[in-house]
């Protein structure tokens, strides 16, 4: 059977990012992708135009829906928006047996905000301690710790900065510094530096959305963190690389390149 992994996360209408990316990443990764909405955005190539999130008791009530009768093998985080929901799916996250992987959504590709400032605080003592992994950018990294980072080797004391907060490993996403995208992956102890080119493509919508729920789904597969971390950048990598001009603005990247790739 295949492993069942859950995405917990806003909608995204134009399909590049969210909920919507995080299933297809699952479906081509080969695991079963489930989805409690938090929150539905109005949102294109060029931007976000809207954005309302659900009530906390819908979305628990779609995550105990989900859990309690299928069951799951790893759960990824996205868009949370508020303090409450983010109070609310990391007491579901608490009680469930599975790997958490937090993607601590702050600030769209676009620079919309999708993090209310009251609910940082939350993701910090409530969301943070129950991860994973949680795979902060280097604009989120700041938002959560004030650790700014310009620099290759300033990822290490990001990466200091996120794991004080609690989750089990954190991997600093480096995209955003000049060379090649570097990230960094650590438990405190342990330290995984993961390099690739960096495309001349700005096609890529949902990079982080599609990152994590990668992570998850390898995770499901009970790949230990390094690992599953290591392929999902793989597969990231390559979905950068074949990214799609869609709308008139930033595309997103493509998800289903490792299928042509199997000729599928």
């Amino acid at each position: 059977m295949k492993p069942n992994v859950l995405t917990v996360a806003g909608s995204d209408s134009g399909g590049g990012a969210g909920i919507q990316a995080d299933l297809k990443t699952m479906l081509v990764l080969g695991v079963h992708g489930m989805s409690v909405v938090t929150a539905v955005t109005a949102q294109n190539s060029l931007g976000v135009q809207g954005a309302w999130e659900l009530p906390a008791e819908a979305v628990r009530a779609q995550y105990r829906s989900v859990v309690d009768d299928i069951g799951v093998q790893a759960v990824k985080t996205g868009m949370l928006a508020s303090a409450e929901l983010v109070e609310t799916v990391a007491e579901l996250l608490a009680g469930t047996d599975a790997p958490a992987v937090v993607d601590p959504v702050g600030i769209s590709k676009h620079g919309d905000s999708l993090l209310a400032d009251s609910a940082l605080d939350a993701v910090r003592t409530k969301l943070l301690p129950v991860a994973t992994v949680a795979t902060p950018n280097l604009d989120e990294v700041a938002q959560l710790t004030g650790v700014r980072v310009e620099t290759e080797e300033q990822l290490r004391e990001a990466a200091s900065a996120v794991l004080a907060y609690g989750p089990r490993w954190v991997l600093v996403k480096g995209g955003h510094l000049a060379g090649d995208a570097v990230d960094l992956l650590s438990d405190g102890t342990e330290e995984h530096w993961l390099r690739a080119p960096r495309f001349d493509n700005r096609h890529t919508h949902g990079t982080g959305c599609t990152l994590a729920s990668a992570i998850a789904a390898h995770l499901a597969m009970g790949r230990p963190v390094p690992e599953a971390v290591a392929a999902a950048k793989e597969y990231v990598t390559g979905a950068i690389a074949a990214g799609f001009a869609l709308g008139g603005g930033i595309g997103p990247v493509d998800h289903g390149w490792a299928l042509r790739r199997e000729g599928l």
